[in-house]
């Protein structure tokens, strides 16, 4: 067996150049397999050009597919009669049926900041209201919530 002063010695002694040139040798080789694996990988403007025209090909399929659920007729939901019609046929209807209903008045707009700083009217004949306002519900006495921003 070996004396204990002599293995400290070698635990002591610097690391000789061949394990420096072998630790070197080793992080190159890792650099050589990882330049093996990754070099093959496509790169550059052929790669980004496959790629554009991909993207491209899926903007017209989702503009096609758009189109389609604008512009044409089909079946939401059969079994409760729900059906999809295109947009300028629902607007055309939608303007009919708002053609055939009457406007109505307005009734008075009343806000919080109004109602707190006026002291309300003591007693108000019912016939001196329009139509409208009797017909509108009473506004709430409690103020609305502020805005933040």
């Amino acid at each position: 067996m070996a004396e204990p002063e002599s293995l400290r010695h070698i635990a002591r002694s610097p690391a000789p150049l061949s394990t420096w040139l072998g630790v070197v040798l080793l992080f190159a080789l890792f650099g050589a397999i990882v330049l093996a694996i990754i070099g093959p990988w496509p790169r550059g403007s052929d790669y980004e050009e496959t790629r554009a025209k991909k993207r491209m090909e899926n903007l017209k399929t989702s503009r096609e597919d758009a189109d389609k659920a604008l512009n044409t007729y089909a079946w939401i939901d059969k079994n409760k009669g729900v059906v999809r019609i295109p947009i300028r046929r629902a607007m055309e209807l939608t303007i009919a049926q708002l053609a055939q209903q009457k406007p109505a008045a307005a009734g008075p707009i009343a806000t919080p900041e109004a109602q707190a700083a006026s002291p309300a009217p003591a007693a108000q004949p019912a016939a001196s209201l329009s139509p409208a306002a009797q017909s509108s519900p009473p506004a709430s006495a409690s103020p609305a919530p502020a805005k933040t921003p």
